[in-house]
């Protein structure tokens, strides 16, 4: 039977990436100053430059789940079309989104008794999701069930490996993510943490370093150990906060140092950069479980 891959816009998938496996995504909501805007909308660009202009503006930025009603509507249509559904979501550990398409899709089931509807908590972020949704689909494509690839996700999703690194930890804790003292600290002293996702889908300090560039090269060393072999053959993802020079140096110190050659270079969406902060810096690659 065919069925269809679902995520969400945290995946922080390009277009041409989303279209070439006819992966269905559900848009994220978030807020400025009171007004809401939808993080993905397909066929249309979000001008994620000016959303970094207005956070270093200072705006108010929150963040909400993808609509329910629209979600609802959205894996209605493909039951209704006569596809199964998998859907591969954004970690728990960061987000409720998973959990509020889980329930609309047990819901669903009951309605869709004839149909398969599958869910996966990826314990991923950004395009660490977005690289294990892309491998999911190659597999899918290779003729994998949706029990197959159900499984396949759920047993291998911790070898997709998240490290990056922020320029302003006022951001995270502002969502929460890490105490006031440790944000003041980091900042007057110039400190550039070095962070990761953890087994549990969580969002977890490694290590500090002085200046930027040293936390860039500690990304690709992080990568070093971890990373499965032969290196060079991966594609790897990188994803960043309006700032694509770093993003690109960052590249060129991977491939000099491991040979790669495939990129996917993009936007951290606004859902998730709402709380990582211009000047955020993530790598993405698959590697020994966290």
């Amino acid at each position: 039977m065919s069925y269809t891959i679902v995520t969400d816009s945290c995946s922080n998938l390009p277009e041409s990436i989303i279209d070439e496996y006819d992966l269905v995504v559900l848009p994220m909501v978030f807020m400025v100053d009171g007004k809401e805007y939808t993080s993905y909308l397909k066929g249309e660009v979000t001008d994620l430059k000016q959303f970094y202009t207005m956070m270093r503006e200072g705006k108010v930025i929150t963040t909400s789940l993808p609509n329910q009603m629209e979600a609802r509507k959205t894996i209605a249509s493909l039951l209704e079309a006569g596809s199964d559904v998998l859907y591969l979501g954004f970690s728990s550990a960061l987000s409720s989104t998973y959990e509020a398409i889980k329930i609309l899709c047990d819901d669903l089931a009951n309605d869709y008794p004839e149909r398969t509807l599958m869910t996966v908590d990826t314990l991923a972020a950004s395009m660490g999701e977005g690289l294990m949704v892309v491998k999911a689909a190659e597999r899918k494509n290779q003729g994998a069930s949706i029990e197959e690839l159900h499984d396949w996700v759920q047993n291998n999703r911790l070898n997709y490996c998240h490290w990056f690194t922020v320029d302003d930890l006022m951001y995270l804790y502002r969502g929460g993510r890490v105490s006031k003292t440790s944000a003041y600290a980091a900042n007057i002293l110039s400190i550039k943490p070095i962070l990761h996702v953890d087994n549990e889908g969580a969002l977890i300090p490694m290590e500090k370093v002085r200046t930027r560039k040293k936390s860039i090269k500690a990304l690709v060393d992080h990568m070093a150990q971890t990373a499965f072999e032969p290196v060079k053959d991966q594609i790897i993802y990188i994803s960043h906060g309006d700032c694509l020079e770093d993003a690109e140096y960052l590249r060129d110190l991977i491939k000099e140092r491991f040979g790669c050659e495939r990129f996917l270079i993009n936007y951290i969406d606004p859902v998730v950069g709402a709380h990582s902060g211009p000047g955020t810096l993530a790598l993405f690659f698959e590697g020994n479980p966290r």
